[in-house]
């Protein structure tokens, strides 16, 4: 069997009556390069061509998709930026500047920097061809939708909603961009990683037999020391809550959503993103008790239920203090394999294969195959997967919050609304911890 890491990261979903995409087309090949495009011209995407990239949301992750976007291909250049606030706006066209490799090709003049809460579409209509969002996930349907609306292909980091509402809107822009032949590339970056890839095609061949259970784990620390942060008094309820974007649901969809949907994804992938039938889950906030400490829970522990009879039991933390374990374990009738690793023994022990291809990058590789499927006329379409694994987080989630078993078709039919009436400086949204038992399932 080849080590060589799979160009396709996972194979077609299998049918079933709980599928995620019941009454949509199968979701396609994962990361896959697929149908060419039917707008390669208008897209610049000739070999010699300039790709205009736009970035909306200039905080960390943002900036590194900027560079990695560049990296990616001699002839992308970044010309429009957008950020809720100025100040980071101009903070970070400063250090994209000071980028060496790429400083030559990042023009974007102040003119072609926008900020306020109308600067995505700003960078959207300022003649970019393809968008890069960075945004705290709550904006993500919202701004994906305007993308593809607009005629652009999008690179688009997890997770791509907070709640299933902005879920099934995802899902809708992304049968649209498939109809336009816009590439849509996800941020669940272990899909175009190559131990991951590799493992996953040894799994899918049966080296370790039929799948029984998979262990996820994503045991971490809290953020680093950016949140919290201090209130400003000049701060209406509206910009501390977006300031300090990580401690709301309604912003980030809590870390079981916003960081350890990786560990989530990872599961998914592996049963070929079919949906479980039920879950159940416990959690809370118990090691973060400053005044400040926000309202998501720092621990979750989650099952899910499959029609095949398998189960994933997932479990993530966010306690200064506590074990480190970023993995995900997989367990067959024939043999063990632990992702991350790239290593499957049998049952009793022995060691049956192990990755020994070469590494990459994955956050770069994500890049590089968005990019030279754009110039070889090709679709990215792994829109219908990333939506897939984030509501399952958002799922896992509700069955904590609540305290509820809950079936699939009752998470993704939720009438659960994160979204505020109006995006100004004003009241800010409900702040309160979920109470299990008592926050009721909507």
């Amino acid at each position: 069997m080849s080590d060589a890491p799979s160009n396709h990261p996972v194979t077609s979903p299998q049918n079933s009556r709980r599928n995620f995409l019941k009454g949509t087309t199968a979701a396609a090949v994962a990361g896959a390069i697929s149908s060419p495009l039917t707008i390669a011209r208008s897209a610049h995407a000739a070999g010699g061509d300039v790709l205009r990239l736009g970035l909306i949301g200039c905080g960390g992750r943002g900036n590194g998709a900027a560079v990695q976007a560049l990296k990616a291909d001699k002839y992308t250049r970044l010309t429009a930026m957008g950020d809720l606030f100025p100040e980071q706006l101009t903070r970070a066209a400063k250090l994209l500047k000071d980028q060496q490799e790429v400083a030559d090709r990042v023009d974007v003049p102040e003119e072609r920097q926008f900020s306020g809460f109308d600067a995505y579409q700003k960078v959207i209509d300022s003649g970019v061809d393809v968008i890069l969002l960075g945004t705290p996930p709550h904006f993500r349907p919202l701004h994906l939708q305007a993308a593809v609306d607009a005629g652009k292909h999008v690179f688009a980091e997890k997770p791509v909603a907070v709640d299933a509402q902005g879920v099934r809107k995802v899902l809708a822009t992304v049968r649209q961009a498939k109809e336009k032949g816009l590439s849509i590339c996800s941020g669940l970056c272990w899909r175009y990683e190559n131990t991951a890839r590799a493992t996953i095609a040894q799994i899918n061949e049966g080296l370790i037999g039929d799948v029984i259970a998979i262990e996820a784990n994503y045991y971490s620390s809290p953020p680093g020391k950016a949140w919290p942060m201090p209130r400003d008094p000049a701060w209406s309820d509206m910009e501390y809550q977006i300031r300090n974007w990580y401690w709301f649901t309604w912003l980030s969809g809590d870390h079981i959503v916003e960081q350890a949907v990786h560990s989530v994804d990872k599961a998914s992938w592996i049963l070929r993103d079919v949906a479980p039938e039920t879950c159940i889950g416990v959690g809370g906030l118990q090691a973060r008790t400053a005044p400040d400490r926000g309202q998501i829970f720092d621990h979750h522990a989650v099952n899910f239920e499959y029609a095949s009879g398998v189960g994933v039991h997932f479990n993530c933390t966010q306690q200064v203090g506590t074990v480190r374990d970023v993995s995900v374990t997989v367990r067959g009738t024939k043999g063990v394999a632990v992702i991350e690793k790239g290593a499957i023994r049998s049952r009793g022990g022995e060691s049956l294969w192990r990755y020994r291809g070469p590494k990459n990058v994955m956050h770069q590789t994500e890049h590089d195959e968005l990019f030279a499927a754009l110039r070889a006329g090709k679709q990215v379409t792994d829109g219908e997967y990333m939506a897939h694994t984030t509501m399952l987080a958002i799922m896992g989630r509700m069955a904590t919050y609540t305290g509820q078993k809950l079936t699939w078709d009752q998470a993704f039919n939720s009438k659960e609304n994160l979204t505020p009436a109006k995006y100004e400086w004003g009241p800010g949204m409900n702040a309160d911890v979920a109470v299990p038992g008592v926050t009721p399932l909507v």
